[in-house]
């Protein structure tokens, strides 16, 4: 059975201590309180790129052109012992936007300095595949989560 899919997107910019990338406080649901990027669930028959677009300018009201979206690869969380929380996400990475990102009742977004990024308050499997993707490189990685839904049990790439 294939996984609900997903999007993910990382928005850059240049700070005034270098390279920052917008990510946020997720404010409702399973993942309430961990640091995320923007995204979300494709609707309909919408491609993960156009949802990336839409997402952005649902979540934070920054609006970016879909031909500015870097497809940085896929990952795939699974859940064994809660199997809604599976899914699969298309990564992008993006440099070109507009606006600026304001809270709504689902996401509160902060720009991070590269360094300072909270892996900590991110789910485990993230320091993983992070880091490369916003150096420029890919992801094609698969996690497996135990039964606390936090611990990472099985990676594959």
């Amino acid at each position: 059975m294939p996984l609900p899919e997903v999007c993910v997107v990382f928005v850059m910019r240049t700070g005034a201590d270098g390279l920052e990338v917008l990510l946020g406080e997720r404010l409702t649901g399973t993942a309430r309180g961990r640091i995320v990027g923007v995204g979300g669930a494709l609707q309909g028959e919408e491609t993960a790129r156009d949802a990336a677009v839409r997402g952005l300018l649902e979540e934070v009201g920054v609006g970016v052109a879909a031909s500015d979206l870097r497809e940085a690869g896929v990952v795939e969380w699974h859940f064994p012992t809660r199997r809604t929380l599976s899914e699969q996400a298309t990564v992008f990475v993006c440099r070109r936007f507009t606006g600026v990102p304001a809270a709504t009742a689902t996401f509160a977004p902060r720009w991070f300095a590269l360094a300072g990024i909270p892996y900590g308050r991110m789910r485990a499997d993230t320091v993983r595949w992070l880091p490369g993707v916003l150096r420029g490189g890919g992801v094609d990685a698969r996690f497996t989560f135990g039964a606390d839904l936090s611990t990472v049990v099985m990676e594959a790439s």
